[in-house]
């Protein structure tokens, strides 16, 4: 494993991380949740990325996480960096999601509860609130690190000028924002326009989520879609996202991956890790197999000047 320092930070991430979005939930094999926890940890990946809401049902994740946590790592503990997130709607009423200090302490409380653990090493504001005070959101992050809940504070989805404002907040109040998680990926750049500038400039370090654009920069929708993707349950990505137009694209990135001898989610994956300023990508894997594939990018991260230029322009 390659172990990148995450901004200015004293913390080094694997350059791979593993998500619990999906796969990890009540409605999931607990044996196969297990076994890929095994595998990530034995290959070096000491992240494991969860939020309130994900499972499902939503907190399922973090209740699964917690069990084999206790069963299967006594001990190993203080060698995992595990980050959990608030922001989404969780419960109902007025508090249950967005970014007040009243939602974000208590569903800290309840993750710490779900996992059965005393502190996160990360907190991330999931994302941000068009009606809460920035000041608000950051104030609870800070207090969530302050009293010793967590370790350190970290945003999510949030673009350059908001992640602008809320470091300077941070950094005022004492608890320098760690990490920024934004959706990255070969077909989703939005953050090379000025966020990456803006995180290098701050010493904050980036993990891009979605590294894999949900599975199309896979060989999954090569041949159609297949009856058990995402695509075909319609979670998180539709058929419609499924154009002739990215197709064909896919077709292209897959050649160039072949002649690169990588499969193409090593390639896309290797693709972010190109710039320094990325210090990881957070993976999402459902079997065991699929992990390993994505744990075979750091075996070749060299990219030449025409095979970047290629990709370019592979995709206009």
């Amino acid at each position: 494993m390659i172990y990148n320092r995450c901004g200015l930070s004293g913390i080094r991430l694997p350059a791979v991380s593993l998500g619990l979005w999906h796969n990890f939930g009540h409605v999931d094999d607990y044996e196969t949740a297990r076994r890929m926890l095994f595998t990530a940890f034995d290959a070096g990946i000491t992240h494991i990325d969860l939020a309130n809401n994900y499972g499902p049902p939503p907190g399922s994740a973090e209740e699964n996480f917690g069990k084999i946590l206790r069963q299967d790592f006594h001990g190993y503990r203080d060698e995992l960096i595990i980050s959990t997130k608030a922001g989404y709607l969780m419960w109902p009423g007025p508090y249950g999601e967005w970014g007040s200090r009243k939602y974000l302490l208590a569903s800290l409380d309840q993750s710490l509860k779900r996992m059965q653990l005393d502190y996160v090493d990360i907190f991330y504001s999931h994302r941000p609130d068009p009606d809460t005070p920035l000041e608000e959101t950051m104030m609870a992050l800070d207090q969530a690190v302050r009293s010793g809940k967590a370790l350190y504070a970290g945003i999510s989805n949030y673009d350059p000028d908001q992640t602008l404002e809320a470091s300077e907040i941070l950094r005022q109040l004492g608890t320098p924002c760690l990490i920024h998680q934004p959706k990255y990926s070969l077909f989703e750049r939005w953050v090379e326009d000025s966020l990456l500038d803006i995180l290098e400039k701050e010493g904050i370090g980036c993990i891009a989520f979605s590294p894999l654009a949900q599975g199309m920069l896979t060989d999954k929708y090569l041949q159609g879609i297949p009856e058990d993707s995402r695509a075909s349950k319609a979670v998180f990505l539709k058929k419609e996202h499924i154009t002739s137009e990215i197709i064909n694209k896919v077709k292209q990135l897959n050649n160039l991956a072949k002649k690169r001898g990588q499969s193409l989610a090593q390639m896309a994956l290797a693709w972010l890790l190109k710039d320094k300023r990325v210090t990881s990508v957070l993976i999402g894997a459902r079997t065991v197999e699929q992990l390993e594939d994505n744990l075979g990018t750091l075996d070749n991260l060299e990219f030449t000047s025409e095979e970047l230029k290629k990709i370019e322009v592979i995709l206009g």
